[in-house]
């Protein structure tokens, strides 16, 4: 096991700042600091960031970061960081490195030993997932379901006895027919669509999914995040059997087993090597 860390006065290194969701006045004083102390600004949507530039007299190079250039421009970001320079990873909104091409950079920058050092910041997931009413003690972060019927389906199928409140966010054109596979796989569960969070226009819809589908007849326009409550349910003993080993030590220790009984418990039931077992949890 390595041990990493940074400190005050880091000054190279990849910075992950986070960008205001909506309103500009959720930018921090250390992250407009950082973005105008670095070397390079690595950003998802060069047009996008200029904005936020402008509007806080930011005038740090940008260069181009996104999910089809990622592995030309990381790469050369890489390099960078090993020369020594200080680069900040912005996204278009919110935290960069959640359902974002970010992440692959900090991989590769941790796995080459580079220092990396996230800023706190807005995040559309917990500020809808606060502002739900629904339970916040345990939750599970899904981000886009597939955009295919049966890979929907599938993906739900999957967090269908999770019983923390699942978060979605989901693009407004593909907002019904999500609702509606939500329906038919979790059934009827009290939900909260969050729509142009922090904006002028900010909207929270509370009620359960068929009255969420009944309010979406009409055009719905924004990026939505949809939370939506736990699973009920129990898992039956059939499914059980079916699901993953990794989810199954997990819901053993939340039941209050220890990590290795848990996991001593599934290679035995399942007959599974149990080393092999351990090596697979620790790197999940």
């Amino acid at each position: 096991m390595k041990a990493t860390s940074s400190f005050k006065g880091q000054t190279t290194g990849l910075y992950i700042v986070p960008t205001p969701i909506g309103n500009l006045e959720d930018m921090t004083y250390r992250a407009v600091r950082i973005l105008q102390e670095s070397d390079l600004v690595a950003a998802e949507d060069t047009r996008q960031t200029m904005k936020l530039f402008n509007h806080f007299k930011i005038e740090t190079k940008l260069v181009s970061y996104h999910e089809h250039n990622k592995q030309v421009s990381g790469a050369r970001l890489l390099a960078d960081l090993h020369a020594g320079k200080q680069i900040a990873l912005v996204s278009d909104a919110g935290m960069p490195g959640i359902s974002d091409p970010g992440s692959d950079l900090i991989r590769e920058a941790i796995a080459e030993d580079i220092p990396v050092i996230v800023l706190p910041g807005a995040n559309a997931a917990l500020t809808a997932l606060v502002a739900s009413g629904l339970a916040t003690e345990r939750f599970l972060y899904y981000g886009f379901l597939p955009r295919k019927k049966k890979e929907r389906r599938e993906a739900l199928e999957t967090v269908r006895y999770e019983k923390g409140s699942l978060i979605f966010y989901e693009a407004p054109h593909r907002l019904k027919e999500m609702l509606g596979a939500l329906r038919d796989v979790l059934g009827d569960r009290q939900l909260t669509l969050a729509r142009e969070l922090t904006k002028r226009y900010e909207e929270y819809i509370r009620g359960s999914v068929t009255e969420a589908l009944e309010w979406a007849e009409e055009e719905v326009r924004g990026e939505f995040v949809v939370i939506v409550e736990g699973s009920t349910e129990e898992r039956p003993a059939e499914e059980e059997q079916k699901a993953d080993p990794l989810q199954q030590i997990e819901r053993y220790i939340e039941q209050g087993e220890k990590p290795n009984a848990a996991l001593k418990r599934v290679a035995k039931e399942r007959g599974l090597d149990r080393q092999e077992l351990y090596l697979r949890y620790h790197e999940s």
